[in-house]
C-alpha cells in the first residue's frame, strides 16, 4: 500500500515511529511532515496529504498535529476525504468499519507513539463493512 503521511511541530517523532513501522511492513510511504519541532502551521501539511488520497496517489493518509482536530479539519475540506480522530485502536477500527474512513487522524499531544503505530496498524489492517454503512457513507459528501 501507498500511504500519504503530513504532520506539524507535535509530530515529527510520531512520524518517524510511524513511518518506521509502515516500511518495515512493505509500505511506501509520501512524507509531507515537517522534520523538526519549530512551529509550523498544521494546514501546510495536511493538505497534501489529503491531495494525495483525493487523486489516487496514495490509498490512505496519517495525519497528526497537538490535538488531531485542526488538521483533521483541514483534511475534510477536501472532497472524498473521509478523516477520522481516533485516540484508541478501537475507534481506529470502527472509522474503518463504519465510516470508511481513508486518513486518520493522530492527537500527538493525547496518545503515546506506541499507541499512534498501534491506532495506525489497525486503521490499514481493518476493511470498510458496507451494508446499512454504506448509505449513511454516501450522505457524507455535499456535491
Amino acid at each position: 500500500m501507498k500511504i500519504s503521511i503530513g504532520n506539524d511541530h507535535a509530530g515529527p517523532d510520531y512520524k518517524k515511529a510511524i513511518v518506521e513501522f509502515l516500511e518495515k511492513n512493505g509500505h511506501e510511504v509520501i512524507n509531507h511532515g515537517t522534520n523538526t519541532t519549530d512551529s509550523v502551521d498544521y494546514p501546510d501539511f495536511g493538505h497534501p496529504v489529503a491531495t494525495d488520497v483525493e487523486k489516487g496517489k496514495a490509498d490512505f493518509g496519517i495525519v497528526i498535529c497537538g490535538s488531531g482536530n485542526g488538521i483533521a479539519m483541514t483534511v475534510n475540506k477536501h472532497q472524498g476525504i473521509r478523516a477520522a480522530l481516533c485516540w484508541t485502536k478501537e475507534i481506529a477500527a470502527l472509522a474503518r468499519q463504519h465510516n470508511d474512513a481513508n486518513i486518520i487522524s493522530i492527537p500527538a499531544r493525547f496518545t503515546s507513539i506506541p499507541q499512534a503505530v498501534e491506532m495506525v496498524d489497525m486503521f490499514l489492517k481493518t476493511d470498510f463493512e458496507g451494508g446499512r454503512h454504506q448509505n449513511r457513507v454516501n450522505k457524507i459528501s455535499c456535491s
